[in-house]
């Protein structure tokens, strides 16, 4: 056993709780995220439709209406003025006559170029893919007028159909220029994604095709081009180009000129938003203010054994907002993720440290599984150092960076349940690349009790895993082996639930 010994710290006294009182008892269960969005009842898969109006921020997303498991897919709805505190609304789009309601966007059609406006009032657009199992895919509209409550289907669906059994996941934005709409569709088997022009969301025309490249182990899935800010530049920006593919996810940055998007990165470079095993199809919002950063969310799950997390009543849960930018590297483009600025409104310190040597093992005197930290500390050169969370016993997750072959990893070998899936016990330890160049490691992390994501150095590297802790499970300690580590300082917050 390695010696342990315990830290002084200052603690904050006095815990505000949170205003939006929690009246379901449904956010209480084990398991359950309490300030990240999860359904309250039944299965929850990608999130669908991100779409800003009106000072509201709606999230649409794959929902079974009848069961805990994937099936009779439709898009479920909830809204948020803040992106913090969500509303639960009746459900969106419906399965109808065998066609699920496969992922899709939401956009304002401000011009009303649809004809689906009334009286003066833009519509609310939906394009999605309507799924005939093992049949067809093809591309559908439907158009909202009350901001999406009631939903009526387009008469003359579907408006893009090619007769195959694989072709989904529209995104959709208007692209100033040439004033006309955009859609980027995935050809999941051949991994390409096709661009479309339209100037009415009926009638679309082909533009080009991306691809095959990057990682092409698995099937092409729910593409998002974002047009983000340079980090360091002004008023300068690039085009990022997201795909989905076998249980993880890969971007491109490069140029779009309306028709045609060049990718600007090595052809043999795979880059990943998220290096953890559970962030999937993530998508940008729609028609944001320019104010406002460009700002994704994913689904925090893995296809691998998503119908078998234990958790009830609900399966599945959203990532917390992270807003994007790119900053230039050696050898191309970096996609820096940091979760929205609005989470610390969520925020209770109830720790800090400054100036300590990590030394073996570090036990912190705080006990929560709904917590926000940030540590700041120089690794030693031989050293593999970091953070165990939801520690008891033998029993942690582990967050640490290895400095002799400069790798940001986390490790869920030793966290909590795992025998409920037999590749979920296998899908242990996941490691990105993390060059320091002798600056300090800032790890930026959020726990909620089955949820894990970490920031490290303001984005530049992120992992996102579930893991399913004992309730005792609750610990916090800092760890160095093969060499003594230099703490510049560590916050813990307590965060409050959103429910």
């Amino acid at each position: 056993m390695h010696p342990m010994r315990v830290l002084f710290f200052s603690l904050c006294l006095g815990f505000t709780f949170c205003a939006f009182a929690q009246t379901n008892a449904t956010y209480k269960e084990q398991y359950r995220p309490r300030f990240h969005f999860s359904p309250a009842i039944n299965w929850c898969n990608d999130p669908n439709g991100l779409v800003y109006l009106n000072g509201e921020y709606h999230l649409f997303y794959q929902h079974n209406p009848f069961g805990n498991i994937w099936g009779h897919m439709t898009w479920a709805h909830a809204v948020s003025k803040d992106l913090v505190h969500w509303k639960h609304l009746p459900i969106a789009i419906a399965e109808e006559k065998e066609i699920m309601i496969f992922s899709g966007t939401c956009v304002i059609d401000k011009n009303n170029t649809s004809g689906f406006g009334k009286s003066g009032k833009a519509p609310m657009v939906a394009v999605y893919t309507g799924h005939i199992e093992n049949i067809n895919q093809s591309q559908h509209l439907a158009y909202s007028l009350d901001n999406g409550i009631t939903w009526t289907k387009y008469n003359k669906n579907p408006v893009l159909d090619l007769g195959k059994k694989d072709f989904r996941d529209p995104k959709i934005f208007w692209y100033q220029p040439k004033e006309y709409w955009v859609m980027a569709l995935m050809f999941p088997v051949e991994h390409f994604v096709q661009f479309y022009s339209s100037k009415n969301l009926k009638d679309w025309n082909h533009l080009s095709d991306f691809g095959p490249a990057g990682d092409t182990s698995g099937v092409w899935e729910c593409p998002d081009l974002t047009q983000v800010p340079i980090e360091g530049m002004p008023g300068e920006k690039k085009w990022v180009l997201q795909t989905s593919q076998n249980a993880s996810m890969q971007y491109f940055v490069g140029e779009f000129n309306g028709t045609i998007f060049t990718n600007e990165n090595p052809t043999n470079k795979i880059a990943r938003p998220d290096y953890g095993p559970d962030y999937y199809a993530a998508i940008a919002y729609n028609q944001l203010p320019a104010a406002i950063l460009p700002t994704a969310i994913g689904w925090l799950n893995n296809w691998n054994y998503a119908n078998y997390i234990p958790t009830t009543p609900w399966k599945g849960a959203m990532s917390l907002p992270r807003t994007l930018s790119v900053k230039k590297i050696n050898d191309g483009w970096l996609l820096l993720q940091k979760p929205a600025a609005v989470l610390q409104s969520l925020r209770t310190k109830i720790l800090e440290l400054k100036n300590a040597t990590i030394n073996e093992i570090t036990l912190l005197p705080v006990k929560s599984q709904q917590f926000e930290m940030e540590i700041v500390f120089e690794p030693s050169a031989l050293s593999t150092s970091g953070v165990r969370i939801a520690k008891e016993g033998n029993s942690f997750f582990e967050i640490g960076y290895d400095a002799t072959n400069q790798l940001l990893y986390i490790d869920r070998s030793k966290a909590g349940i795992r025998s409920f899936n037999k590749i979920f016990e296998k899908l242990n330890r996941f490691e990105t690349p993390l060059v320091l160049n002798n600056k300090p490691l800032q790890l930026h992390i959020f726990f909620d009790h089955s949820i894990v994501e970490v920031f490290a150095n303001n984005g530049e590297a992120v992992l996102t895993a579930q893991i399913f802790p004992e309730e005792a499970d609750n610990r916090i300690e800092l760890f160095s082996s093969g060499g003594k580590s230099a703490l510049i300082k560590a916050t813990i917050w307590n965060i409050r639930s959103i429910w």
